[in-house]
Order: structure tokens, then sequence, then C-alpha cells
């Protein structure tokens, strides 16, 4: 089993690599604590071995980062504050590549993607605005952005988001 690594990501998360014979197609990984444990079958090359490195390391950092918020009372506080419906559940998803959130108006449920958890408070708080905005409008009229603009960092937060879209470290 090799040393823990660390990444420069997130210097405080550590990868330790273990080749198992007995994995033949799949790449496991588990956190202990500040170190991820990644085990890739014994054939893989050191490249796929970079690529899995990546992959988990950005999972578990992303996953770790998501601790700092407690989304269900930031939702709640902003609904109640900007006059909006209140969620009946909020989450973090991880397996969100190409939005930052989606909600389902049906059932008052936003899933909040783990990739802005690292960005700035009022940027996720805008991401939330959004969404609960979709609860009175479930489109992109004129009547939503005026719904999301009750927000008032929300122009600061949009502009925000689209110059980090195209950020590779993100997706």
């Amino acid at each position: 089993m090799n040393e823990p690594l660390p990444l420069q990501t997130d210097p405080q998360l550590q990868v330790r690599v273990q080749r198992s014979a007995r994995r033949k197609r799949s790449v496991g990984a588990r956190l202990d604590g500040d170190v991820v444990t990644i085990v890739i079958p014994t054939w893989m090359s050191a490249a796929e071995e970079a690529h899995w490195v990546q992959v988990m390391h950005g999972r578990y950092s992303r996953a770790r980062s998501t601790e700092r918020f407690d989304l269900p009372a930031r939702a709640a506080a902003l609904a109640t504050r900007l006059d909006l419906p209140a969620p009946e559940a909020v989450r973090w998803s991880d397996d969100m590549l190409h939005r930052w959130a989606s909600c389902t108006p049906g059932t008052r449920t936003i899933r909040v993607s783990t990739r802005v958890a690292h960005f700035p408070d009022w940027v996720v708080d805008y991401v939330i605005v959004h969404e609960l905005a979709h609860f009175v409008q479930a489109n992109h009229s004129a009547a939503f952005w005026e719904l999301v603009a009750r927000y008032p960092l929300s122009e600061r937060a949009r502009g925000y988001l689209i110059a980090r879209s195209g950020d590779a470290d993100d997706h």
C-alpha cells in the first residue's frame, strides 16, 4: 500500500492507492478520516490510475465541502426572507454534471450539485433562490426572473456562475 499523497485541490484530503488482484473491472474508494483509499485492479495503467485518483479525490472533496451548509435551514430562511414557497426537501447531489441545481415543483424538492459547495455563500444562496422561484413559475419567463431578482445579489451571482460554467475544475 502506498503512502497517502496530498493533492493540490484539498491539501487536507490525502489519497492512498491500493492495487488489488481480486478487483477485476471496477474501482472502489472509501474515506477514513482525511484519507481516501482508492482500490484499483492490478492491470490498470498509470494514466488510468491518475484519472481515478482525480475523479475520486474530486468526489470526496466536494462531499466534504458540503458539510459547511445546512441546506434545508438555508433554503427555508431564504424562502421566508424573499416570500417564496419553502421546499419540502433540499439535498446535495454528486451526479449533476451540467446543472448547478434542479427542482421538482410538484413535490417541492431541490437538488443542488456538490460542485457549487465550494462557491461563495451568496452564490449558493442564489442557486437555491433560483430553484425556489421555480415553485411559483416553472419556466424562465419575465415573471420568474422578477421573483429571482428579489435576491439582492442575483445579477452578480449569475455572472459568477456564467464565468464558472466553462471551468473544467467544476465538472
